[in-house]
């Protein structure tokens, strides 16, 4: 991977009418039901939400918070030439390279 490569993006397809669809299953507490009472259609609701989430996801360990080892060493040889800035204003935190030559901007939607 060249160092101008950008990390892949997650991007997935809400409109899953055209896909065979799965049913899958899972519990949830009692607040967590009756708080989705009210919502019309749930399972759009929570396909909706799965792939929002999915679109979150670190596209180092894909959620799982750890790294193998040879990702690792990937890793390593990036951070050589990067760091971590966190914005003052929204508490986010951004990779940024070290040779680059654009002052590190982060801008906020106004108000």
């Amino acid at each position: 991977m060249s160092s101008t490569a950008k990390l892949p993006i997650l991007r997935r397809n809400v409109s899953m009418k055209k896909e065979k669809l799965d049913i899958i299953t899972f519990k949830v507490p009692e607040s967590l039901r009756d708080a989705m009472k009210g919502i019309p259609n749930r399972s759009e609701f929570i396909r909706a939400a799965v792939v929002a989430a999915l679109d979150s996801i670190c596209p180092l360990c894909k959620g799982t918070g750890v790294i193998m080892p040879n990702q690792r060493q990937h890793w390593d040889m990036f951070a050589n030439d990067h760091h971590f800035i966190e914005c003052e204003t929204c508490n986010a935190v951004h990779v940024v390279c070290d040779h680059s030559s654009q002052e590190f901007v982060h801008v906020h939607e106004t108000d």
